[in-house]
């Protein structure tokens, strides 16, 4: 048995989210198809996070056990040429110890939020970015994000679905960057609750438009109250980018 560590990109768009659903297809659904193709086993893939419907992933790192005696790359062809038409690519493919784990072994997780603001409707990021059409003071933003980088309760920005056991996180980073029409956000933590970063990301857009204040998203942070949420930012523009382990 070889454990192969999979770095997964994918376009979340047609896919109800990365873990396997019964309502809908799945990332995770997908790439078990593949393995079971080429290597006549059924296995269960683990991966580093979870992402919603229409989330996507550039770096999403996974694992599956094959007991089939196969290359890494050979693997990664196979699975690659039995993914398409989908829009998920396995970026590399590698065997670990057996004792690694892509969720478990996984010291933390980066994710980007991408913002369009301009007043032209996307094409070419359809579905890929969020178009917000006013004018967004991102200084302004980045200086509110600051407010939430720490150790804290998050239960404002929770989704009431997320079966996390404890909302005190510790969010490392969280920067505000803009180039030309493009807004992007970055965020990096251990972990994340369910909806954390759309949520942050969509009251820290309040702050660009001039509906909020620094001040307001502090209260928000320490009301530890969902319904103290400015907004949560559409699934679009999220991608989950990459997932640290001790051995990078």
């Amino acid at each position: 048995m070889t454990r192969f560590a999979l770095t997964l990109e994918f376009d979340g768009g047609p896919f109800m989210g990365l873990q396997r659903q019964d309502h809908g297809p799945s990332v995770q659904e997908e790439v078990e198809r593949a393995v079971r193709e080429v290597t006549g086993e059924t296995v269960t893939m683990h991966s580093a996070g979870r992402t919603d419907s229409g989330v996507h992933a550039l770096g999403m790192v996974s694992h599956v056990d094959i007991e089939k005696d196969i290359a890494p790359f050979r693997l990664m062809e196979a699975l690659n040429a039995r993914l398409r038409p989908h829009p998920i690519a396995v970026l590399a493919c590698e065997p670990k110890a057996g004792d690694w784990h892509a969720r478990f072994s996984c010291l933390g997780r980066s994710y980007l939020y991408r913002i369009h603001n301009r007043r032209a409707p996307l094409t070419l990021d359809k579905g890929r970015a969020w178009l917000v059409t006013r004018p967004l003071d991102a200084e302004a933003m980045h200086r509110a994000a600051q407010v939430l980088v720490g150790h804290h309760d998050f239960t404002t920005f929770r989704s009431v679905h997320c079966q996390a056991k404890d909302p005190v996180k510790t969010l490392d980073r969280l920067d505000v960057r803009r180039d030309g029409d493009l807004v992007t956000i970055e965020a990096e933590a251990r972990s994340f609750l369910h909806h954390q970063v759309r949520s942050m990301v969509g009251t820290l857009g309040l702050v660009g438009l001039g509906q909020w204040s620094a001040e307001q998203v502090a209260d928000a942070l320490a009301a530890r109250d969902r319904a103290a949420l400015g907004l949560n930012a559409p699934a679009e523009g999220l991608y989950f980018v990459a997932a640290k382990y001790p051995d990078n």
